[in-house]
């Protein structure tokens, strides 16, 4: 193999799988958009049994607050997102082999790199008897979507990103007596990601990236305790998968297969839902997810001659808090609201143009209304506000390289979410799913 080709396969190795481990897989890109009901309360209380069974997602031990026959949701949430970089990139004029290049310094804005996306997420479940509940959930728990314009300052470490993400979760939960219940799912997950970035040490800065995908299993389990008649507590796990990734990698040298094995990172939640009147509940969520366990993967390249990569993360752990209320109006509408604040794995010595992470404070508002006796609509509209943030790629930063330059921008972000859903529930009588719902 040839100089000029080795030279480009090992720098989009690196460059480019790198990327995919720090931008599809981080905590910003983790999609909570699961529940338009629990999205009106910033996800307060999620682990706890309600009229809607998209608490499974987060405890599916919560299935056993439905009503007999069959309960089937759709969830469908508008996530907008904006983040913007103004910032500079500062060559290091040191020329560039085998062509020679020198990079040009840049002020060229990223425009708005967030794009707008859909997330679905889907439930059935199905009452077998007096005490199990066998239920199915489709949902997009990772998912990412970014495209600066082209041309802009930090095309050295982005152009676009793309990751998604689909999990298939069968759930049995078991009602052991009337205080305890229990729950077990299998994940079954499809993850895809597709990245592009420009080439630097060719003319012209052409594109380049890797795309890639793999199918991987993981559990969830979950309890629910009611200690005291109108007081409940959940606490929820989600298990990590194992994804090895396999994919190609493309650059002006050509194309060659590679393979990276890849995690999601696991997670535990405690949920308390607490009834103060008949009228008004009040709900709280503490969540955990293990970042951490990311640590330094290490990517193949399957081609002759080039060395495998480590990729140091150095994530922290995530934390995410919530605290929320809901008010029945009327037997037919619930008023709620919530609000949540998010600790980002994410901090400025690992920060990187394909992720302007940072702490999180969630607002949110929601209602439902039961159009007929079976069948209930549900909204949720939360504002999201980023910490301050920046992104400096610069002497120290694990994704700094002598040879291009640094990179050093301020970043305006937020998010806007818009979420409604439907459930419809036959077969039988939905008594127990409401009295579960207002904590009975």
């Amino acid at each position: 193999m040839g100089y000029k080709v080795k030279a480009a396969l090992l720098s989009m190795t690196a460059l480019a799988v790198s990327m995919t481990a720090n931008n599809a897989l981080a905590g910003g890109f983790a999609l909570r958009e699961q529940s338009s009901y629990y999205q009106g309360m910033s996800f307060a209380g999620y682990g706890t049994t309600g009229p809607s069974i998209s608490s499974m997602f987060w405890n599916p031990a919560t299935l056993t607050g439905a009503g007999e026959g069959w309960t089937i949701e759709a969830h469908n949430t508008i996530v907008v997102p904006k983040a913007e970089m103004d910032g500079t990139f500062t060559s290091n004029g040191v020329p560039l082999p085998p062509f020679g290049v020198v990079l040009p310094n840049s002020s060229v804005p990223s425009g708005d790199v967030g794009n707008d996306a859909f997330v679905p997420a889907s439930y059935v479940a199905y009452r077998l008897n007096d005490r199990a509940v066998f239920g199915v959930s489709v949902n997009a728990p990772f998912g990412l979507s970014t495209k600066p314009t082209d041309n802009w300052a930090g095309q050295f470490y982005s152009r676009s990103s793309k990751a998604m993400s689909i999990n298939v979760t069968p759930t049995i939960a078991y009602e052991v007596n009337d205080m305890i219940s229990v729950a077990l799912g299998l994940q079954i997950q499809h993850f895809a990601v597709a990245l592009k970035q420009a080439v630097p040490n060719v003319p012209g800065f052409p594109t380049a990236g890797l795309v890639g995908e793999d199918i991987g299993f993981g559990v969830t389990a979950g309890v629910t305790v009611k200690p005291f008649e109108g007081t409940e507590i959940g606490v929820g796990y989600r298990s990590m998968v194992m994804h090895e990734l396999d994919g190609q990698q493309f650059s002006p040298a050509g194309i060659a297969p590679i393979r990276a094995r890849l995690k999601t990172p696991d997670m535990v939640n405690l949920s308390v839902k607490q009834r103060v009147t008949d009228a008004f509940r009040v709900l709280g969520t503490v969540e955990w997810t293990n970042w951490s366990r990311l640590k330094t993967p290490v990517v193949v390249p399957l081609v002759p001659g080039v060395a495998s990569t480590p990729l140091p993360f150095n994530y922290d752990d995530g934390w995410f808090f919530s605290v929320g209320g809901e008010y029945d109006v009327t037997e037919d509408l619930t008023l709620r609201a919530g609000f949540a604040y998010e600790m980002s794995p994410i901090d400025e010595s690992i920060r990187s143009t394909r992720l302007p992470d940072n702490d999180r404070y969630w607002f949110s508002a929601g209602a439902s209304y039961e159009v007929f006796e079976n069948l209930s609509l549900d909204l949720g509209y939360t504002y999201i506000h980023t910490a301050d943030t920046k992104v400096n790629i610069v002497p120290g930063h694990q994704d700094y390289k002598p040879a291009l330059g640094s990179y050093s921008s301020n970043v305006d972000a937020n998010v806007n979410i818009v979420s409604a859903s439907m459930r419809y529930r036959w077969g039988g009588p939905h008594a127990r799913a409401e009295a579960n719902a207002r904590g009975y």
